[in-house]
Order: structure tokens, then C-alpha cells, then sequence
């Protein structure tokens, strides 16, 4: 399978460098190249890529804006943002608005490349520890936010006590086989609980969750014990 991939970023030479390297993968297309927000919501719509890599900051429509109405469509792509800035607020802003990660634009060209294919196939390029200081750094100035999984109630009750107890471990920072030696469960039972906490949920991906998790006060920054 050929990934589809739309770069968004409003320097020319960046857009087109990124552009280059990514369709020089074999399993990889540059579908389209936009200039601005408005224009990467609109090539998303008329192009139908798998991933888009937005940048943050572009003059009108910006990277988060644009970011929350192509996550918002049905069969909306995967958003990989790209920041300037490690703990950049409008990183955590566009991980609200619906983006499955971001890496650095001084991003080394296989990172970037294995970026695109880990978020197309659902998961977060978010590394355990950068989603702890996100969520630390903003989480306390945030406070919680009505989001869609919120606002009909509580959606906590949607899921089984294991279930949230995977979510809490998901929202630490931990991966598939750190939960699972946690929990004393298989990797592949890990895998089906995530899988059904996110579609119970209505959530994308792990990001997601993290976020929702700290809004539901289900964890909190820097949770006590030998993960925190």
C-alpha cells in the first residue's frame, strides 16, 4: 500500500524539501503541497490523503485551526504536526484539535519518514516521555475542557474496570509492553484493550486518550511511583 501524503508548511523551500524526501520513499506519494491552513483544508478534502504534515504557525488558516476541520470530516486523514519549538503550546493545542503527534522541523529525515508511517497506521509518534512533559507542562494551566467524548456525561462508564486502568496507564506515558508487565497481561490482550477503550471512547488514537484521561481527572501530571 502506497501512503498518500499532503504537506502543508508556508516556506516554500522547507515544503519542498520535506516533499522531496517523502516521495522518494516507495511507499510513499505526495499527493499535494499547500501553502496555508485554508489551502491544506481544502487539497485534504479534495485529495483524500492518509497523512497530512501540517506545519504550526501559517499566515491566515494556521496548522491547529486547519488541524481541527480536516480531523473533524469523516475518513479524515492523520495530522502530523511539525513545530519549530519542543514544548511549543500550540503543539498541545493542535494535539487537542485532532493531530496524532508532531515531531521537531529539525527532524532527522528517517524520523520524519517512520512519523508518517506510525501515525497512518493509527498510533502516535509522541514518545512516552515527551507525552508526560506536555501533559505536565500544560496540563495545571489548561485545566479540564468540555470536549465531544464529555459532553453527553460521563464516557468513563462506557468501560470496563480493566479498560480504565489500561486508559490511566496509556495516559502515563507507558507503552504496550510496560502495560502489560504492569498488569500482568499479554501484549496482545494490552493491544485489544486500547483498541476497544478508543473506539468506546470515540478517539483516534493514544494522544487522544492521554488528553481526555487528564480532563476526566482519571491521572494527573507526574503520577507518584516508579513510572512517574
Amino acid at each position: 500500500m502506497t501512503l498518500k501524503v499532503l504537506v502543508a508548511d508556508d516556506q516554500g523551500v522547507v515544503r519542498a524539501g520535506f516533499a522531496a524526501v517523502i516521495d522518494a520513499e516507495e511507499d510513499m506519494t505526495v499527493v499535494g503541497e499547500a501553502a496555508d491552513g485554508a489551502e491544506a483544508v481544502r487539497l485534504a478534502e479534495q485529495l483524500a490523503p492518509d497523512v497530512v504534515v501540517m506545519d504550526v504557525r501559517m499566515p491566515g488558516l494556521d496548522g491547529i485551526a486547519a488541524t481541527r476541520v480536516v480531523t473533524g470530516r469523516a475518513d479524515a486523514p492523520r495530522v502530523l504536526v511539525l513545530t519549530t519549538f519542543d514544548l511549543d503550546a500550540y503543539v498541545f493545542d493542535a494535539l487537542r484539535a485532532g493531530a496524532s503527534g508532531f515531531l521537531l522541523k529539525d527532524v532527522r529525515v528517517p524520523e520524519l519518514l517512520d512519523g508518517i508511517r506510525v501515525v497512518a497506521t493509527g498510533e502516535s509518534v509522541l514518545s512516552p516521555s515527551a507525552t508526560r512533559r506536555l501533559i505536565s507542562h500544560y496540563a495545571s494551566a489548561t485545566g479540564p475542557r468540555t470536549t465531544a467524548a464529555t459532553a453527553a456525561g460521563d464516557p468513563l462508564q462506557t468501560l470496563t474496570a480493566r479498560e480504565r486502568h489500561v486508559l490511566a496507564l496509556v495516559a502515563q506515558g507507558l507503552n504496550n509492553a510496560e502495560i502489560a508487565e504492569e498488569s500482568h497481561i499479554t501484549v496482545g490482550t494490552v493491544k485489544s484493550h486500547v483498541n476497544a477503550l478508543l473506539r468506546k471512547l470515540g478517539l483516534r488514537d493514544r494522544v487522544q486518550a492521554t488528553i481526555l484521561a487528564y480532563d476526566l481527572g482519571l491521572t494527573h501530571p507526574n503520577p507518584p511511583g516508579p513510572h512517574a
